[in-house]
């Protein structure tokens, strides 16, 4: 049931008790409602919702409802906010600003480096980074914020009690620890409902004042996301791509067609009022002091590490040292849970660290 016959029905009855409870000739006396819709109306056990609602609250999960004063700010003012579960760890983050980092599902390396550091130097500015906890740039999204303890919201196309996609396990533990998970759909809900993925990212964009696209493709379902920040008024900015790349094609033509591109992280800042010297770091991922196990080179690579990937042979020519004797030493800070490996022969210093 969409906004505009649910608002109909509440203006009509005065509360979703007296239109559960509503003979099906009084429902039909409210114009627009088909017969299907109220078919299904006359089929709901409302005896089932507080067993619905005691199934949340035992998931450690929140019911937020417009009218609430709990209820999203930046929600309010979208054409049609819902109800909606949440799990957060702060429900502050939902009231800080936001920035919505969004793209390709089947990212470049050249993407998931520019993503994870906007989304780090957002959430070191206390800026909330959302995104759709979907593979590709948006986990990578979510992952930057939460390697250096910043806020981060992930809105789900399913319940929030609902591991999907199943790869992006880890991802959701870190979240249910650290994060914000939200959604329209009930507990349970399956990713499977038609048009959950499109209203699920009007909800992106609606949390966010600026969205930030870094990779798409032609007809990338990102696009949706855009589309939703521009209907809901919200700035929209761009990172541009190499002209060869099938991932930036989408990126590229928005900023052909006029689209503010992002050149720097600071041009996101800016628009949120803060500044390169305000994004300090807030966790144990940036200035760690490596621990004292560690041989003298072990030390050296550690120092060397930084929360956002760096190609072996940049780390090589950095520190001065052989690949192979590099790799080696990698390997032995891995293992020790101190360094993770990235595709691309990439490491960073693990989030643990």
């Amino acid at each position: 049931m969409g906004p505009h016959r649910l608002a109909a029905l509440l203006s009509h009855f005065g509360s979703a008790q007296a239109v559960l409870s509503a003979s099906s000739s009084q429902l039909h006396r409210v114009a627009g409602i088909p017969s299907a819709v109220i078919a299904s109306i006359r089929a709901t056990d409302a005896a089932a919702v507080p067993a619905i609602l005691d199934e949340a609250a035992q998931a450690g999960q929140s019911l937020l409802i417009p009218p609430s004063p709990d209820f999203p700010a930046a929600l309010r003012s979208i054409p049609d906010p819902r109800c909606c579960s949440g799990h957060a760890v702060s429900c502050s983050f939902l009231e800080a600003p936001a920035v919505a980092i969004v793209g390709s599902r089947d990212h470049s390396r050249y993407g998931e480096e520019i993503a994870r550091e906007l989304a780090i130097v957002a959430a070191r500015a206390g800026i909330a980074v959302v995104s759709g906890m979907a593979r590709g740039l948006d986990a990578v999204a979510h992952q930057g914020a939460l390697d250096v303890g910043g806020p981060t919201i992930g809105v789900l196309g399913c319940g929030v009690d609902v591991m999907y996609p199943r790869q992006n396990a880890e991802l959701f533990r870190r979240m249910y620890l650290g994060g914000v998970l939200l959604s329209e759909h009930p507990p349970g809900g399956r990713p499977d409902s038609p048009g959950a993925f499109p209203r699920r990212n009007r909800l992106i964009s609606g949390l966010a004042q600026v969205t930030v696209v870094v990779e798409a493709a032609d007809g990338s379902g990102t696009m949706l996301t855009v589309n939703s920040a521009l209907e809901q008024g919200r700035e929209v900015l761009v990172v541009p791509g190499p002209v060869n790349s099938p991932t930036s094609r989408g990126t590229n033509r928005l900023v052909r067609d006029g689209a503010t591109p992002l050149l720097e992280p600071k041009d996101l800042l800016r628009l949120f009022g803060a500044t390169a010297s305000a994004a300090t770091p807030t966790s144990a991922a940036a200035h760690v002091v490596p621990p004292c196990t560690l041989s003298p080179t072990e030390a050296r690579v550690f120092d060397a590490l930084g929360p956002v990937g760096m190609h072996v042979d940049e780390l090589a020519l950095a520190i001065g040292l052989p690949v192979g004797e590099l790799l080696a030493t990698l390997l032995g800070l891995e293992i020790g849970g101190l360094a993770q490996s990235l595709p691309g022969a990439q490491y960073r210093r693990a989030a643990r660290a």
